[in-house]
Formats: structure tokens, sequence, C-alpha cells
């Protein structure tokens, strides 16, 4: 990799800063200071910005228990995004793996491995989320077949994939679907005559939110975790 490279992928600094830094006599390499910017930079090099060692930024995979009025997206609008809660390196390259309203709570899994996120968004990979639904009215045992057998979206062609229910209370249900399509939950929901209260999701596919992270918490996921996504 170029040096400026590696300078721009190891800190903030864009390319023409990582230039400015090296002309300035910034960076050293192994000790020695390197002004050339398409010096090529091997792994077992020690690269030093002002004298702090600079690596580059692997992939990262996190976890968040998202609040109540946020959105998933990489800029703020209505709401604040997601990302705004994270002091983190290299924010920009982050994105959300699988989104939620604004008013849904609950696990957001934010990466910059985009080949991982696919996997957990495309329909095509059965990747199950697990949501803690309430409702307005009660519901009985015999929607359990219904959201099973699949239901008919408006505007939508066909049927959902089956999807498992799992009924708590009368107006506290589980939901597992393992499509993304818009507004899902409350529209099948809608479909079947009731109206979804709160919304919280529980777990991506084998990821489960620590019930001890709070709300705009985060955390790293461990190596199991991101490898349990297939």
């Amino acid at each position: 990799m170029r040096l400026d490279k590696f300078i721009c992928e190891s800190t903030e600094l864009t390319r023409s800063l990582a230039k400015r830094a090296l002309h300035r006599g910034d960076v050293t390499c192994d000790g020695e200071v390197v002004k050339d910017s398409g010096f090529k930079v091997l792994p077992s090099m020690d690269i030093r910005l002002e004298g702090q060692s600079i690596n580059v930024v692997g992939e990262r995979y996190v976890m968040m228990n998202k609040p109540v009025d946020t959105i998933c997206s990489t800029i703020d609008e209505q709401y604040p995004s997601v990302l705004s809660l994270m002091d983190i390196e290299k924010a920009d390259t982050l994105h959300i793996a699988g989104r939620l309203d604004a008013d849904t709570t609950g696990l957001v899994l934010i990466t910059s491995d985009g080949q991982w996120s696919h996997k957990i968004t495309s329909p095509k990979k059965d990747c199950g989320k697990r949501y803690l639904v309430e409702l307005a009215d009660a519901i009985d045992d015999s929607f359990i077949q219904v959201f099973a057998d699949g239901i008919e979206l408006r505007n939508e062609d066909g049927l959902t994939k089956p999807a498992l229910l799992e009924i708590i209370e009368p107006t506290q249900v589980r939901l597992t679907i393992s499509e993304g399509k818009y507004h899902q939950v409350k529209r099948m929901f809608a479909a079947v005559g009731n109206k979804v209260v709160n919304l919280h999701r529980e777990a991506v596919g084998r990821i489960e939110l620590d019930a001890d992270l709070a709300p705009g918490e985060w955390r790293y996921l461990t190596d199991d975790e991101v490898n349990s996504v297939k």
C-alpha cells in the first residue's frame, strides 16, 4: 500500500493533508523520516505520525441498542443518525446493516464490511430478525398459522415469507421474519386488522442484543458473532 493511502486509512487525514504531513517530515518508517507519498508500506513496518504509531483500521462490526427518535442513516436528518452516538474513528466508512424506523428500538448492526451486511439484508439468505411487538388489540393463537402461511401486504406482489409468531400475552408477541420490506412488521399486523404500538428488535440471526446494553450504547461484536453470519 502507498504510504499516503496508508496514512489516510489509519487516520482522519485526507490525501492532501497526508501529503503535507509527509512533506513536513512528520512521518517515519522504522525510525527513518519518509517524505515519498508513493513509498510502499509492508505489514512488518512501524509507521509513525508525529511519533505516534498508526495502523490501518480493519473491518469493524458493532451492535448498538438503538434508542427511539434516531434514524439508521449515515447523516442527521429529521432525527439524529445512530452513527452520531458513536465516538469512533473513521465513522464515514461505516453503514447500517438492516435499518429500523425512527420510533423502533433495539438491535442495530453497524459495519464497514459490505459483503457481511449483504448476508444480513438479502432475502435470499433467510437471516431471521426477531422483534418484541406490543399491539393495540389482543391477538390469539389462531394468528400463528396466519403468519406462518404468509400475509398479503398492500402494494406488494405475493405473500410475505413464513413468519414465526409467539404469543407472550394477548397484546404482546414475538415475531421473527426473514425479510426486510418497508415497515414490514407494522404492515403485517395492519393487514390482519391490528396496530403496532411499540416495536423492539431483539435479535438478528444468532446475534442477540445484550440485556445490559442501555439505549444508545454500543460494543464491538465478538468473532463468534461476526462468524455466525453465513
